[in-house]
């Protein structure tokens, strides 16, 4: 098991720290990819909004350009059905607005109320795997040639703390999750001596989100961290800040 290292809590990240880059969030629409593609616009970022509802990222569009930041762009993709071609499909639409591509953050994802394994059936199954695990890696692949080509590119996957942490109920989700803890070390590996490129894998901790509220239904929002409160492990881990800790897994 990868053990996930802390990111130091005296970390800041610059004013700037992703101005000139591009940056594709997937489930923009989401609480946490809303957040992460708000403090990216705000830090100089170009943002891409991902989702597969074009109605739900206008929100999300019209607040970054009534910000003045640079323009976002949207590209709308199921990754429950999505093929090899529809993710090589989206990189080429990245490529051919902005020619380049500074890194991923993969908000995208499945969660279900958690129930025993006995009652987890193939279809429960094939949503988390394809979703939480087979898209992002296929769509990072997809990118790989732009983000190899990027000076200090980062690769963000969110998992969460039971996947290191076995506990009942968890089933799909957790082991959706910890399959990327492997697969960006296995990734960080071979890209070593090619590419300054890094995947890294963010464990957000207990944050009042709507993953959250599906998990623990009874639990107040009140009670928990404030997603803004995430903002500077994003930034720091997207602008791939040369003081982090060399590693695959973080916590926030």
């Amino acid at each position: 098991m990868i053990s996930p290292t802390t990111i130091p809590p005296m970390l800041t990240p610059a004013t700037v720290c992703l101005d000139g880059k591009v940056i594709l969030v997937t489930g923009a629409n989401g609480s946490l990819g809303r957040t992460a593609a708000l403090a990216f616009a705000r830090h100089g970022a170009t943002v891409v909004l991902h989702g597969r509802n074009a109605a739900r990222l206008d929100p999300i569009y019209d607040e970054i350009e009534a910000a003045g930041k640079e323009t976002p762009a949207m590209l709308m993709l199921d990754f429950l059905r999505a093929t090899d071609a529809d993710f090589k499909g989206m990189a080429d639409a990245i490529h051919q607005m902005f020619q380049r591509l500074d890194g991923i953050f993969h908000a995208a994802g499945h969660i279900a109320p958690l129930t025993p394994l006995a009652l987890q059936d193939l279809p429960t199954w094939e949503a988390h795997v394809r979703i939480n695990l087979l898209a992002p890696l296929a769509l990072t692949r997809a990118c790989l040639p732009m983000l190899k080509r990027a000076p200090h590119a980062s690769v963000v996957f969110l998992s969460e703390s039971h996947a290191t942490n076995d506990k009942a109920f968890w089933g799909a989700f957790a082991v959706s999750k910890s399959a990327l803890h492997h697969a960006a070390a296995i990734w960080n590996d071979e890209l070593e001596h090619e590419s300054a490129l890094r995947m890294r894998v963010l464990v957000p901790g207990p944050v009042a989100s709507q993953c959250r509220a599906v998990t623990h239904p009874g639990e107040a929002a009140s009670e928990l961290a404030s997603i803004r409160s995430l903002e500077r492990v994003f930034l720091l881990l997207m602008s791939a800040d040369p003081r982090l800790p060399q590693s695959s897994v973080f916590n926030a």
